[in-house]
């Protein structure tokens, strides 16, 4: 029996997007690279500050720098363009706030890139502080801007298969232990059995 999601195209991007690390060297269009912009821009945002700016890299010699300065990002060289997401700390509303309006952001760009036949992957660059003065350095950023993740976009030179990744065990409801563990325990929240114990 299928589910609501299985059965909504609308969720379908959500569901199937995965991460791609082998990209073709063909390029990525104008017009789709706008189409992403516009797909990060409309992500949720706390208190609509949308604090973001977004640095779109094509130069070749800036691509081999950070598949040096990234250890994890030798696919960068391979896919014809990467997006620096960085965050504007002058548009703060609610402090803090700025990094999970940027988390939201791109994941609306690796999203949008599996609804375009793209690929994407999202490398981490905040909180680590030596990346953050590396990018910020090298991409002569102003002191107020906070390098955030960099999504390297391109066509996928692999599709990899979807996999299951619902864990009901990962859900909880009404509190940790739920309306049935809590009555198993009588309400007292420690639980007789040993594997919960474990996790309390």
């Amino acid at each position: 029996m299928c589910t609501l999601i299985q059965e909504t195209a609308m969720m379908d991007p959500v569901m199937s997007s995965r991460t791609v690390r082998e990209f073709t060297d063909q390029p990525v269009s104008d017009d789709m690279l706008q189409d992403l912009l516009k797909t990060a821009m409309s992500a949720s945002s706390a208190g609509d500050q949308r604090p973001w700016h977004f640095v779109v890299i094509r130069d070749l010699k800036t691509r081999e720098w950070m598949e040096e300065a990234l250890p994890e990002a030798f696919m960068v060289t391979q896919a014809p363009l990467s997006i620096l997401l960085c965050g504007d700390l002058s548009y703060q509303k609610h402090v803090g706030f700025w990094a999970l309006d940027c988390a939201a952001a791109t994941e609306n760009i690796v999203i949008g890139a599996d609804h375009l036949g793209l690929g994407a992957i999202w490398l981490g660059i905040y909180p680590i502080e030596g990346r953050v003065q590396q990018f910020r350095t090298v991409l002569n950023l102003p002191k107020k801007i906070t390098p955030f993740s960099l999504v390297v976009v391109g066509y996928p030179a692999e599709r990899r298969r979807n996999e299951e990744r619902y864990i009901p065990s990962r859900i909880h409801y009404d509190g940790w232990l739920g309306a049935k563990a809590k009555a198993e325990t009588g309400g007292s929240g420690k639980s007789n059995d040993p594997d919960r114990r474990a996790d309390e």
